[in-house]
């Protein structure tokens, strides 16, 4: 059984997917996820991209805890200024790499670097040359390599390998190619480049004709030992090879791939969550693995068949993924004790501390509902992280809204900024209108609404909904804000002064 690596990316071509920027806060929380999922190499960012791309490289590679196995990289282009920036951002991780890029295509040779092919190759043995002098472990990546020329890529690696490459990565940058052509071209390069057989072979497919995760699992069979991907399939244009579909395809069918990961499986769903809930993007019903619908059986033979054998329609345990299946009632009268049982079947591990954060939480939804079901905990439990990790100078306090049909809608909202009392009552031609006024006006700042988002946590009439907003600040930047109640306006208030909290710190 071949071990494969897996190669996260999340944090770095997923987060450029537009709308899934994360601050320096989410990054750490999302690195200490991927550490907890057993991923092999976390690249963390492009460190020369920003001050801020930096400082979260740096502080990701610091603060894995000492017994990670996990590999802390930073992308670089083949310069000499990049591959300074990312090794000074990983030097402080247990285990750094850097990862050093140029493009191999005709295509983009010519209208994007305006190289030619002597130049590309002399500068691949100069800047991989450079880097290895500097870090031990060194990945090397031809963009747009599924449209080279094959035997100049062969080239290109040969020179990589040579100048002390330990990983080379093989990209479909722009999703163009097939399964069939990509596992041609790693079989190819595997032939052909010198010395391939002491370094691994990655690949990074995008989807942008929805054979990213196709085109990766037949690069596995053609004998690439490394798969890079994002969690829930976030990236560029359409998107990366998803970690979650790779990871259990190899473990469903290690029969056919005679394959498989270090992966955690059981931390995948909570992965996945954490990042939807992180970025303000909702997972699709029908997303494979995580999705609502995944292990969801509607048609009455389907059910029937479940009922019997639950292998007869479910190819995949949901325990397996770490999807909650709980007979536990939890309510207003249940303990710590329930609650951190729960919780343990869920696969989170609380401190004291945090538990009973989370129990005082528990306990006001409680109130408000009859039965808590394993989706409003998680609910809970993702919020309380955001809430610990993201900056709180301002708070909700109170809100009385006033409003009807052919009648003025009216927004009292009373917040503390730090230690100071603010209250304002605004009129809008909607509720949410006057409450975002009402904040503004008691802030003094100008933040505009981008986009909002409703979704209910679980079924019902008490269902906990959980509120996403992007808010703009007039200088090009978004930031998203959650927030969760059983009161809708209760969660949109909440979710538009997370996002005015970030704004804030990104100010200081």
């Amino acid at each position: 059984m071949r071990r494969i690596k897996i190669f996260d990316t999340t944090l770095r071509d997923g987060e450029q997917s537009p709308g899934c920027s994360m601050d320096l806060n989410e990054k750490a929380t999302m690195a200490r996820q991927l550490d907890r999922l057993g991923v092999d190499i976390i690249e963390a960012g492009f460190a020369i991209a920003s001050p801020m791309d930096f400082k979260s490289v740096q502080t990701i590679a610091a603060s894995l805890s000492e017994d990670t196995h996990c590999v802390v990289a930073s992308l670089a282009r083949a310069t000499r200024g990049d591959i300074d920036a990312a090794w000074e951002a990983v030097k402080e991780a247990k285990n750094p790499r850097i990862h050093v890029f140029i493009a191999t295509s005709d295509v983009h040779m010519q209208y994007k670097l305006r190289m030619t092919r002597e130049q590309v190759l002399q500068n691949i043995t100069d800047m991989v040359s450079y880097a290895k002098e500097k870090c031990a472990d060194i990945e090397f990546s031809a963009e747009d390599a599924s449209r080279s020329e094959p035997a100049f890529l062969a080239q290109c690696y040969s020179n990589a390998v040579a100048a002390g490459a330990t990983t080379i990565n093989v990209p479909d940058t722009v999703g163009y190619s097939t399964p069939q052509e990509m596992g041609d071209l790693i079989t190819y390069l595997r032939e052909n480049v010198k010395d391939i057989g002491n370094v691994d072979i990655s690949v990074h497919c995008h989807n942008d004709l929805g054979m990213g995760v196709a085109n990766s699992l037949a690069c596995v069979r053609a004998g690439a030992t490394q798969v890079e991907c994002t969690i829930n399939g976030i990236g560029e244009r359409a998107g990366n090879s998803s970690l979650e579909e790779i990871v259990m395809a190899l473990r469903t069918r290690r029969d056919f791939y005679d394959a498989d990961t270090g992966i955690d499986t059981r931390q995948i769903y909570r992965a996945s969550k954490l990042l939807s809930n992180i970025i303000g993007v909702p997972i699709s019903p029908t997303k494979p693995i995580v999705g609502a619908n995944a292990f969801a059986h509607e048609a009455g033979i389907h059910q029937h068949g479940v009922i019997a054998n639950t292998q007869t329609y479910e190819i995949m345990n949901p325990m397996d993924i770490g999807i909650p299946r709980s007979t536990l009632v939890l309510g207003k009268h249940s303990g710590k004790h329930a609650l951190r049982e729960r919780l343990e079947s869920m696969g989170y591990e609380l401190s004291d501390t945090e538990l009973e954060e989370v129990f005082v939480r528990f306990k006001n939804l409680a109130d408000k509902k009859k039965n808590i079901t394993s989706a409003d905990i998680e609910a809970l439990v993702l919020h309380h992280s955001r809430a610990e990790s993201a900056p709180s100078m301002c708070s909700l306090v109170s809100h009385v809204i006033n409003t009807g049909k052919d009648m003025p809608k009216i927004a009292y909202i009373k917040m503390k900024k730090g230690d100071q009392e603010l209250s304002e009552v605004v009129t809008g031609p909607g509720p949410l209108d006057a409450s975002f006024k009402a904040i503004n006006r008691m802030l003094d700042v100008e933040a505009h609404l981008a986009d909002f988002s409703l979704n209910a946590v679980t079924a019902g009439e008490d269902s906990i909904g959980e509120a996403v907003v992007k808010i703009s600040d007039g200088q090009g930047r978004t930031f998203t804000g959650t927030g969760i109640s059983t009161d809708i306006l209760e969660a949109s208030i909440q979710a538009y002064i997370n996002g005015i909290n970030k704004m804030f710190e990104a100010e200081e």
